[in-house]
């Protein structure tokens, strides 16, 4: 079955450096998109970033353009959202997420809390 698996979070001061992991099985992760999603307390889910199959192509929300990035390494079947420069704002739980067969799949999460 699809399990998608985040890591990486924590507490992180805010100008602070992060890298998320996610890593995939179950399904060819070579053959699909990826995407990052976030959700604050309170706030709605909101797409982060997405990367193509092959990685050749990403797109990103306004808000973290010029500090994250996101790529995914196919043979580790890994998905990664390096973040910078991090605000109080990106206090979130961050998960990944395919669309695979029809279904939408996601992962547990990892918490990523910026703060002094």
């Amino acid at each position: 079955q699809v399990q998608l698996v985040e890591s990486g979070g924590g507490l992180v001061q805010p100008g602070g450096s992060l890298r998320l992991s996610c890593a995939a099985s179950g399904f060819t992760f070579s053959s699909y998109a990826m995407t990052w999603y976030r959700q604050a307390p309170g706030k709605e889910r909101e797409l982060v970033a997405s990367i193509t199959s092959t990685g050749d192509s990403t797109n990103y929300a306004d808000s973290v353009k010029g500090r994250f990035t996101i790529s995914r390494d196919n043979a580790k079947q890994t998905l990664y959202l390096h973040m910078n420069s991090l605000k109080p704002e990106d206090t979130a739980l961050y998960s990944c997420n395919t669309y695979y067969r029809r279904r939408s799949y996601w992962g547990q999460g990892t918490q990523v809390t910026v703060s002094s």
